[in-house]
Formats: structure tokens, C-alpha cells, sequence
């Protein structure tokens, strides 16, 4: 099993910036993958940015030139560092943690980011 918690949400002003920080407990070497995933309000959860275990990185379209996702393996901490946020990306953010041989998902509990325009 892995534990997974997420810190680091609030309200910031539009253009504003938040760093969100995700804990691993547990299992941790059955790890490869781990990722930010959000939900906003009415909407269905979607990618946010994903790093695998050697620092290979992936973003969505709305990510990209504004959030990184970085990883302290020492940690067993990913983090997402968000600049110029939008009131679109107002959403609770959810880490995820995908096992090796199977890519079976854990989920952290989220966090709730707000950007007031």
C-alpha cells in the first residue's frame, strides 16, 4: 500500500502562485509515476502534469510555460509549482502514484486550490 498526502492549497489572486507538495508513505519503491490530477467545480478530473521516476515529465496543454513538477526521490515528494494562475484553474487537486508492474492508482486525498480573479 501507499499512503499519499497533498499539502499546500489556499487562495491566491489571479497571477498569483502556489506550490503543492505530495507525500509517500508506504511502498514506495512499487512506485514509477507520479502526478497532479484536478477536478473543478461541475467538471470531470483531468491530467495536470505527470513525472516518472527518472525525472521524464509530461503536461497538459493548459500546464504547459506556467506549472513544474518536480520530484525528490530522497523525499519521496512531488511537487507542483504553479505561476500565473488563472480563475479556470481553480480546482481541488488530487496527487496520484501509478505501481510499477501493474499501473495500478493510488490517490491522496486532495487540496483545494481557489484563484479569485
Amino acid at each position: 500500500q501507499v499512503q499519499l498526502v497533498e499539502s499546500g492549497g489556499g487562495l491566491v489572486q489571479a497571477g498569483g502562485s502556489l506550490r503543492l507538495s505530495c507525500a509517500a508513505s508506504g511502498s514506495i519503491r512499487s512506485i514509477n509515476t507520479m502526478g497532479w490530477y484536478r477536478q473543478g467545480p461541475g467538471k470531470q478530473r483531468e491530467l495536470v502534469a505527470t513525472i516518472t521516476n527518472g525525472g521524464t515529465t509530461n503536461y497538459a496543454d493548459s500546464a504547459k510555460g506556467r506549472f513544474t513538477i518536480s520530484r525528490d526521490n530522497a523525499k519521496n515528494t512531488v511537487y507542483l509549482q504553479m505561476n500565473s494562475l488563472k480563475p479556470e484553474d481553480t480546482a481541488v487537486y488530487y496527487c496520484n502514484a501509478l505501481r510499477a508492474w501493474d499501473e495500478y492508482a493510488y490517490w491522496g486525498q486532495g487540496t483545494q486550490v481557489t484563484v479569485s480573479s
